[in-house]
């Protein structure tokens, strides 16, 4: 089964915050990924992408803007905000498996942004046929293990240098 893409824009209330709009990434839209990848500080981008980050290159922006029948990513904007404040993005790397990735502006994190969008996502995943999911963070990167353990049941947790390989089962 393959990601359906026909979710409409969803006004969520968040636990810690003002409402959440949450929409798909249109295929092919690197001004918004690259809108939110701009939204994060330096320490954020380090978290997100393993390493130091100051920009992301036009083949970045096109991959992380990819949007198929493997690839399916939401955004997240607060109202009142023209500005997208996160996105959330699984890679189908199998028939029931995917890769799932987040980041959220710093100045929305904490607000339960990063919970939400997972949630939203992760109940994608599930229509599409999805059982497990893989997400790689920095070991020291608390929130993303936080979010991981949050959003689904974990089965393994195996460093791989500096970061942490986690493996979850999505439960109905």
């Amino acid at each position: 089964m393959v990601f359906q893409l026909t979710m409409q824009t969803r006004a969520l209330a968040l636990p810690h915050g003002p409402l959440l709009l949450v929409r798909p990434l249109r295929g092919g839209d690197v001004e918004t990924v690259d809108a939110v990848f701009r939204r994060l500080g330096e320490s954020s981008r380090h978290a997100r992408f393993n390493g130091p980050k100051p920009c992301l290159s036009p083949a970045e922006l096109e991959q992380l803007a990819r949007v198929d029948t493997s690839h399916h990513a939401l955004v997240g904007h607060v109202e009142g905000d023209p500005k997208p404040a996160a996105i959330a993005r699984l890679v189908r790397t199998g028939r029931d498996s995917a890769e799932l990735a987040f980041a959220v502006a710093d100045r929305y994190q904490h607000l339960g942004i990063g919970s939400t969008l997972a949630r939203e996502l992760l109940a994608d995943a599930r229509a599409a046929g999805i059982t497990q999911v893989t997400a790689l963070a920095r070991a020291d990167n608390r929130a993303a293990l936080a979010l991981m353990r949050r959003s689904a049941t974990v089965l393994d947790l195996r460093l791989e240098g500096p970061e942490v390989a986690i493996t979850a089962v999505l439960t109905q």
